[in-house]
């Protein structure tokens, strides 16, 4: 199984403040190596600020697009690793082993086409298999 795992924003992350955050990435990037070698981390990224990001509403006919910053930091993602697991237990075993000191961090399975089988039309499931063979 696929999971995605959500790492929240905070003030630092918002603020794109790394500066005194040496040791923390210099952890995480132990940890990462340890996903990796374990054949778990299929990617993973941290994200820049939300002052640098837009955001784009759809209500009506034409969407709307909102300039970062984001209000509520907590609420956003700072970054995101994606994780093939035998389950969701095997993650939250992996991720209790994370170098985080505070803060919240959401796992969330990823929808395989399997998934949708008898809820929406086959084409349409085939169509969508052809297209992540192309990737």
């Amino acid at each position: 199984m696929r999971v995605v795992v959500l790492v929240k924003g905070n003030e630092d992350s918002e603020q794109g403040n790394y500066a005194d955050h040496a040791d923390e990435f210099a952890e995480m990037g132990r940890f990462n190596e340890e996903l990796v070698k374990a054949g778990i981390m299929l990617a993973g990224e941290g994200l820049a600020p939300s002052s640098e990001g837009k955001r784009v509403s759809f209500d009506g006919a034409a969407p709307s697009v909102i300039d970062g910053p984001f209000a509520e930091a907590k609420e956003l993602v700072a970054g995101f690793w994606i994780w093939q697991v035998s389950s969701m237990d095997e993650a939250v075993e992996w991720l209790k082993r994370a170098p985080f000191k505070q803060g919240a961090v959401e796992i969330r399975r990823i929808h395989e086409a399997a998934d949708f089988e008898g809820q929406i039309p086959q084409e349409i499931i085939d169509a969508e298999g052809q297209l992540r063979a192309q990737l």
